[in-house]
């Protein structure tokens, strides 16, 4: 039935209930914002390493890492690994975030500038998760339709996987996220392996896609075309500056017991996903040799769900389900996380800010629910208007980087003012949205230089590289000319800021409150300028730095010596 077999759809029904099972329960412990939000912040480094993996990996990741792979080759890698140099800073984000004490990222702009610039970043975080959300759903509804031999499209794969996350999302908000992203995490390492024996098994190996890719540099993790060494640090360095601004980073360094749940969950789960990324780039190198060398057209973003429908079914029934259930656990576990911290930003720093200021927790709570329902609709949209995946995920790495001048010179300079945070943004949108528009796209091809041009067009490296000088530029510029931010308001946001939080420390409704009792430690400056406010590292953190660094160097040192494998 719709290309399933009898065990196939047992075990996505099974799948299925539990699921809605733990919406359910968790729908119980829900009592207010902070229970909805931020999962009470109860949960331990296991469960935090399992949310931040699943709130980060999805099937899209796999379908536009192999069908980057399958038509660029090893340095296809990159549309994930973009990341990979932000890793070990995620060891000293987390302990900010949690210190912040608030319930969204907004909360850090509302203390930082003002309201109005909190609301920016609510706008601009809504925009940045609705485009994943339907990034997401239609990485993951291609699988759908290319593991079902097309009986089920992906409009209605799309449909149906929304209804389901939404259910238990809107029930049991960030907690059920969180427990449900455990059990998910589990099933996206089997998505992400499952296909590897099979598939190599039927390429000849190593050695058999060696002999079946004639073309060496398909082997290179930098390509001479579009994923060349400048393109591939214009991404790092784009991805570093607006990972801060995703606003359910906030859930998952702050829905920890203490500082350090979250720095092991950031880190822990984002590496797990920086080794499941060696696997999807190995299935797009064997889908070459599978489909592309024998003749067989197969659309990029349909690789992935063709290599499986083509290899499970021999292996055992019921893997097909198996699979799909992987699947979808991936991508629902990503987009509840997504839909919750949107919820919660129009919750907490538009409705609650601007509309209805005094009102009882239940309510915010169904303002949230609500909000959710509102979220998924509109990525429904983007879902049916986005030509492919690669293109989908590109426009949200560029999307996601537009608040993160004013985040980090907010977090960093003293003299970041109201006007130079919104002046950052704006020229920033500008600046991405004017060279992506045709006329200056014709422009650039008959004026511009042959090195900042591919396939006919502006390259993205130097489109990123434009609008993020322009953002910073415009906000110290700007800053430097406009009225500080008062004296009162930047203490209590960096005393804040310097205080670690306690494990018995209770939360408080009001964000960058610090609870009666805690003494402020002195500050301890890198720099000693007073608008700079460059911490020292301490201890833990510069040997957690150097390790995850050490890691990094491990990966990028395998998947070199891995790409010589069968020669």
């Amino acid at each position: 039935m719709l290309g399933l077999g009898g065990w196939d759809w047992i075990a996505l029904a099974f799948y299925f209930l539990l699921i809605l099972v733990i919406g359910l329960w968790s729908s119980r412990k829900i009592t207010n914002s902070s229970d909805f939000f931020l999962g009470g912040r109860r949960f331990g480094k296991v469960m935090m390493i399992f949310f931040s993996f699943g709130a980060g990996t999805s099937g899209n990741d796999a379908v536009g890492v192999s069908a980057k792979t399958y038509t660029s080759g090893l340095s296809g890698i990159w549309y994930q690994w973009l990341w990979l140099f932000c890793t070990p800073f995620y060891w000293l984000i987390a302990p900010a975030f949690r210190r912040m004490r608030a319930l969204t990222t907004g909360d850090f702009f509302e203390q930082r500038y003002d309201g109005s610039v909190a609301s920016l970043y609510a706008f601009v975080g809504i925009l940045v998760l609705t485009v994943n959300i339907g990034v997401i759903q239609l990485g993951a509804a291609s699988m759908v339709e290319a593991a079902t031999g097309g009986m089920i499209p992906r409009s209605v794969g799309i449909l149906g996987m929304a209804a389901l996350y939404v259910a238990y999302g809107m029930a049991g908000g960030l907690a059920a996220a969180i427990i449900t992203d455990f059990i998910q995490g589990i099933l996206t390492l089997i998505l992400s392996f499952i296909l590897l024996p099979p598939l190599l098994k039927m390429v000849g190996g190593f050695a058999g896609l060696h002999s079946g890719i004639a073309d060496e540099s398909m082997f290179s993790l930098v390509a001479p075309g579009e994923i060349n060494l400048f393109f591939i640090v214009m991404l790092c360095l784009n991805a570093l500056i607006g990972v801060v601004t995703q606003p359910h980073h906030m859930g998952v360094c702050g829905a920890g017991r203490t500082e350090l749940e979250g720095q092991i969950g950031f880190v822990g789960g984002n590496l797990l996903k920086r080794i499941c990324t060696i696997a999807w780039v190995l299935v797009g190198l064997g889908a070459i040799v599978l489909f592309k060398n024998r003749g067989q057209t197969v659309e990029p973003d349909l690789v992935y769900g063709a290599v499986a429908q083509q290899l499970l079914p021999g292996i055992m029934p019921g893997l097909i389900g198996l699979f799909l259930a992987a699947l979808m656990a991936s991508m629902m576990s990503s987009c509840d996380a997504f839909m919750v911290s949107c919820a919660g930003l129009f919750t907490q720093n538009v409705y609650k800010r601007w509309l209805q200021e005094n009102r009882e927790e239940e309510h915010y709570v169904r303002v949230g629910r609500l909000s959710s329902l509102v979220v998924v609709c509109i990525s429904l949209l983007f879902s049916f208007l986005v030509s492919d995946v690669p293109t989908g995920l590109l426009w949200f790495f560029k999307l996601q980087a537009l608040m993160g001048a004013a985040f980090w010179l907010g977090l960093f300079w003293r003299r970041a003012t109201v006007a130079g945070a919104w002046a950052a943004t704006v020229a920033g949108f500008l600046v991405l949205f004017g060279t992506s528009l045709p006329v200056f796209q014709n422009w650039a091809v008959h004026t511009l230089p042959d090195y900042m041009l591919f396939d006919g067009k502006f390259r993205d490296s130097w489109q990123i590289a434009a609008y993020l000088s322009t953002a910073f530029s415009v906000g110290i510029l700007v800053s430097l000319c406009t009225r500080r931010v008062s004296s009162e308001k930047l203490e209590r946001f960096y005393d804040c800021l310097r205080t670690p939080v306690r494990a018995e420390e209770e939360f408080s409704s009001e964000a960058f409150t610090i609870p009666e009792g805690v003494v402020v430690p002195a500050p301890r400056k890198l720099i000693d300028h007073p608008d700079l406010e460059i911490p020292f590292p301490s201890r833990q953190a510069v040997i957690g730095f150097l390790s995850i660094w050490l890691g990094v160097a491990v990966l990028i040192g395998f998947v070199f010596w891995m790409a010589r494998w069968g020669i």
